[in-house]
């Protein structure tokens, strides 16, 4: 049910042409990023180096990590949606992540039989589940800010994405700069002053989201606490998740049957022939996500363990090369935007399946450059100019995808099954940041335990997926005029206006867009 506000976003003033409101959420949003973004500059280090897991063990962390990190914003949004409104899930999913980053800088004396770890698992779990809350909530409230047909609506959303990825920037550096060189609870305890930044700012100017976000019912404090009460238990639940990494596989794995199942199902025997099309092309290019994410979030794990050992950095250390993707984006995203208005305008823009194409063809040429950089490079480290090249072309194929990927799930799904569909989208993510845990594992074989060895390894798996990479770009771009045709953009009305899901114009992250289309101001 739509939210009526008894204000206009623009009633507690503007600033640069904007409701305040704006950057109220721009500056929350930019240190939660900070903060997540830092810690995760370090977390594979932190694995190996501090708690001496293997390579492979630190990978499938990581990857299950990652992947519940895709998971949670589905549970947040959906209980914001139905019960406690986004500004409450925001704050207590502010808390959770405050408390899980300080935890972080509880780092004991190392090793996984030193106790401490214990705490290390849980601040995790707190991270987690805090995100899931957060991330699904605060960019709805963008788009609460403006009227349906504003016409600042996308330049809001780009403004939102620029904190996002100035925050990612920062954090990478700063944190990583901290934790590798003074000390990891000195960059993890940065993070956690970061998160502690964004909440402060998100409650002290509350008032200028003109009561955006609230509850969509009469919310009782006994339920409402209930509701908190059971997310920290929840906490639990990640807790053992996040240490028995099968579990979150069988997890995903089950759950996806069972989803896309539905999804189909649906579509075969509820939905007219175009609109059960284009479920199908809406299911194809989810499957295609999936293996993008897998490979492209090699960056944080095996990728990041590569720059460490086998790159001429110069002595900066390698966690601050996280920083580079989110540079790019911003450098990057509006030159994307504009060039696909451009080519629209001369009817030359690629379909969303061609774009998709495309990703992957970026996305495989980055690893091919990196395998070429390092041949050329022989027994010496590999030039530090080959690590920019593929988070170029890597941010690039990103581009293709992420803010298209948001923007044609939408299209293509009718409107009572915009939630289901876009769950589905995330769900990918979740999927393809796990598989990119296990590749990454298989860089890290322990039988590739010497330096030149090592590194001949990463490099013969590099060749691999970026050759696969690019031979299923290009089927993808040859049955991409099939995929566009069933997915009848020439019958799509415009039907379901004001269904739109908040936040799909944002760039630079997969799940940048609200979830849940119906709260929304009308």
């Amino acid at each position: 049910m739509a939210t009526q506000y008894a204000q206009d976003g623009d009633a507690a003033g503007t600033f640069l042409g904007h409701p305040k409101g704006l950057f109220v959420l721009f500056f929350a949003e930019m240190w939660e990023r900070f903060s997540y973004y830092g810690m995760r500059a370090l977390l594979i280090f932190y694995l190996t180096q501090h708690w001496l897991f293997s390579d492979s063990q630190s990978g499938v962390i990581y990857g299950a990590y990652t992947a519940l990190v895709y998971i949670t914003p589905v549970l947040g949004g959906y209980l914001a949606d139905k019960y406690i409104g986004q500004r409450k899930a925001t704050a207590f999913g502010a808390m959770l992540l405050t408390f899980g980053h300080f935890l972080m800088a509880f780092e004991g004396t190392g090793g996984q039989d030193d106790a401490t770890i214990n705490i290390f698992w849980l601040a995790l779990s707190f991270i987690i589940m805090g995100t899931g809350f957060l991330k699904a909530n605060i960019s709805v409230m963008v788009g609460q800010l403006y009227p349906r047909t504003d016409v600042r609506r996308d330049g809001a959303y780009t403004i939102f994405y620029v904190g996002i990825n100035l925050g990612a920037a920062f954090g990478s550096l700063l944190c990583g700069y901290l934790g590798q060189t003074y000390g990891w609870a000195y960059g993890f305890g940065a993070a956690g002053v970061g998160m502690l930044a964004g909440l402060i700012v998100f409650t002290i100017f509350r008032p200028l989201l003109l009561g955006r976000g609230e509850p969509p019912i009469a919310l009782s404090k006994a339920r409402e606490l209930t509701i908190y009460a059971v997310s920290v238990a929840g906490i639990a639940v990640l807790w053992a998740l996040i240490q028995y990494q099968e579990m979150v596989g069988w997890l995903l794995m089950v759950a996806g049957v069972i989803l896309v199942g539905y999804v189909l199902i649906v579509a075969v025997t509820k939905l007219e022939r175009h609109d059960r099309e284009r479920i199908f092309a809406a299911m194809f290019l989810i499957i295609g996500s999936i293996l993008f994410w897998a490979l492209f979030e090699q960056a944080g794990s095996s990728l990041n363990l590569f720059t460490d050992r086998h790159v001429d950095r110069g002595g900066v250390p390698a966690s601050m090369f996280q920083s580079i993707n989110a540079i790019y984006i911003v450098l990057l995203g509006p030159v994307f935007a504009g060039l696909w208005t451009l080519l629209g305008r001369k009817g030359l823009e690629p379909s969303a399946p061609a774009k998709f194409g495309l990703a992957l063809l970026q996305l495989g040429a980055g690893f091919l450059v990196l395998v070429a950089g390092a041949a050329a490079a022989g027994p010496a480290l590999v030039p530090v100019l080959f690590i920019f090249l593929i988070y170029l072309l890597h941010t690039t194929g990103e581009l293709c995808l992420s803010p298209v990927g948001l923007s044609a799930m939408n299209r293509l799904a009718p409107a009572h099954m915009a939630s289901l569909i876009m769950g589905t989208w995330f769900f990918a993510s979740a999927t393809g940041n796990f598989v990119a845990g296990l590749i990454a594992a298989a860089t890290g074989s322990e039988a590739a335990s010497g330096e030149g060895a090592a590194r001949e390894t990463v490099m013969g798996v590099y060749s691999q997926i970026g050759w696969i990479s690019i031979g299923v770009g290009v089927v993808v771009l040859v049955i991409s005029p099939l995929i566009k045709k069933l997915m009848h953009l020439d019958t799509l009305a415009d039907n379901n206006v004001g269904d739109d899901l908040l936040g799909q114009a944002e760039v630079g992250e997969q799940q940048a867009a609200g979830v849940h289309p119906e709260t929304r101001p009308s």
